[in-house]
């Protein structure tokens, strides 16, 4: 990857290429999990922040970056360990791979991210990310996984970036305490077992190209050597001459290395920065903007999507992408066809106010009994729907035949036991009603591993409830006494003030007592009764539409 820094037009125009330069396939390969790599690059910093710490207290002067790492290495290290958490292999090997170039098996979204954070040199925001990822997709689509762990991608790759600074960093402190140890032996002539600086040889076996990086040694030399005065100057005099042989002079250095270290400080910060950012950018407003799923299901015929809460409008975008897995087909073309589906549903005569059916929405194509002639459109297959009444009828009719069988052979047993007849039938009756409990209580736990739990829909409605979605809270219960009925009205008198919104009322729905009569001597004043109460009820908080209460 390059280290040049593009301006927001050439970084879209590059998206753009990107997007059209990406040969894919299905997954992602194994051996470009990026995870090892990640805690390879946390050790490193973890040992850089080590020796800036050592060197702090040894008095020899830190890289500016360096002292980024110092202030913001907590960070680091618990943005490590979110990612370290939130990415296991077979998460990653889902996402969608590259199927040739460079970056060959790289999870695409992984790549995407490393390209953002090279060109921009570390420093993002939500606008910003957001208008790269319009780009990418002017040329091709990002499935809803991609979108939805792009951050996990751009903090793998601000990583990735701390550490090569940190290289540098490392190389620029070691040629510091090679001058040091120098200055030590040279110009204040101490002798060796007295010399401070004298661990050299145990970091040049640590030290990632030890003496290649002169630029730092060279300038920190200048600046010690200048600091002795008349003392140093004909080591200066030296200095001069060894870097005139390099083609170049000290002043040129200094400059040169100054400039780098203001690159490098301001690279590191961008990173921290951006990593922070990134944690508390809003995804879900991210992905609702500029995933194309979302805008599709937006064109729901019923109306009714953008009405949701986002947990529901996650659970029809995550039934969509199981779709798109079982079936290997485009998440955007699978989008299309439900609200395609949905429409032909709709009421041909419009000008009539004609109640629209479930079978308008397309969460019917995705929860209820339309999912299963999605999935067969999408194949090209006529597997044959089965309803949930005639799944019932199969539960209930295999759970009665094996206890009616075992029954039979527990039957069996004892006659050939006893040669009783009577005492076998009774036993057959007898043990049909425990069968049942005990296969249903078998199966459920069974199906309970096995089968996750549906999530109900619900609307998000903020501030008051639509007339079009009046509803009516109920409490039911049995009565059969006035101190109830009281108990009951005062209870409800609370819900009603904790939860007041148009449209919305309170019923108490009051059965009687067991009885062998129809009707007892004080049902009716009971129920006279919990008529004034809640007319009382009504009158203290009048609605003109209806009564609040019933």
């Amino acid at each position: 990857m390059s280290s040049a820094v593009l301006d927001k037009n050439g970084l879209e125009k590059y998206m753009q290429k990107l997007a059209s330069d990406h040969m894919l396939k299905n997954r992602s390969d194994k051996n470009t999990y990026p995870i090892p790599r990640v805690k390879e690059n946390y050790e490193y910093i973890y040992m850089v922040f080590k020796l800036l710490n050592n060197h702090l207290k040894q008095n020899i002067p830190i890289h500016p970056a360096g002292e980024w790492i110092l202030d913001n290495f907590y960070i680091v290290e618990k943005t490590v360990k979110t990612i370290i958490k939130d990415l296991s292999i077979k998460k990653y090997t889902n996402f969608i791979g590259l199927e040739s170039g460079a970056n060959a098996g790289f999870a695409r979204i992984y790549v995407i991210a490393s390209e953002i954070v090279s060109y921009t040199d570390g420093k993002i925001d939500d606008e910003l990310l957001k208008d790269l990822l319009r780009e990418y997709q002017t040329k091709k689509t990002l499935n809803m996984d991609e979108i939805w762990n792009i951050g996990l991608f751009l903090q793998i790759a601000l990583i990735e970036n701390i550490r090569n600074v940190c290289e540098k960093i490392y190389s620029s402190q070691m040629q510091k305490y090679k001058v040091e140890n120098i200055i030590e032996r040279l110009v204040e002539n101490k002798d060796e077992d007295k010399l401070k600086y004298n661990s050299l040889s145990n970091y040049k076996t640590k030290m990632l190209g030890f003496g290649e990086m002169k630029y730092p040694f060279i300038e920190h030399m200048s600046y010690r050597l200048r600091s002795y005065g008349k003392i140093g100057y004909p080591f200066i005099n030296v200095l001069e001459n060894e870097v005139q042989m390099m083609g170049t002079t000290v002043s040129d250095v200094i400059k040169k290395e100054h400039f780098d270290i203001a690159v490098r400080k301001v690279s590191v910060g961008n990173c921290i920065i951006s990593i922070n950012t990134i944690s508390r950018i809003n995804f879900l407003q991210i992905f609702e903007e500029i995933n194309g799923v979302e805008e599709i299901l937006k064109n729901d015929p019923a109306n009714i999507y953008e009405k949701m809460d986002y947990k529901t409008k996650i659970n029809y975008r995550n039934k969509i992408k199981e779709i798109s897995q079982k079936t290997k087909i485009s998440e955007i073309y699978i989008a299309k066809k439900i609200v395609e589906l949905a429409s032909q549903n709709l009421p041909k005569n419009e000008n009539q106010n004609i109640k629209i059916n479930k079978n308008c929405h397309i969460g019917y194509f995705l929860i209820d009994e339309g999912k299963q002639k999605l999935i067969n459109i999408l194949t090209g297959k006529n597997n044959k729907i089965i309803k949930n009444n005639t799944k019932v009828k199969l539960y209930i009719s295999f759970i009665y035949s094996i206890s009616f069988i075992l029954s039979i052979i527990l039957g069996n047993i004892i006659f050939k036991r006893t040669e009783n007849v009577f005492l076998s039938i009774l036993i057959f009756l007898l043990s049909i009603i425990p069968s049942v409990t005990i296969l249903k209580e078998i199966i459920q736990n069974i199906a309970n591993r096995f089968v996750k739990p549906k999530q109900l829909p619900k609307l998000e409605l903020t501030g008051k409830i639509p007339k079009e979605y009046t509803s009516m809270v109920i409490i039911p219960t049995i009565i059969k006494t006035k101190e109830k009925i009281e108990e009951l009205s005062e209870k409800m008198e609370v819900f009603y003030l904790a939860n007041k919104s148009e449209n919305l009322y309170f019923t108490i729905l009051g059965d009687c007592t067991s009885s062998s009569k129809k009707q007892e001597d004080f049902d009716e004043e009971i129920a006279q009764f919990g008529q004034k109460i809640i007319k009382e009820l009504n009158r203290k908080y009048p609605d003109e539409e209806f009564q609040k209460f019933n």
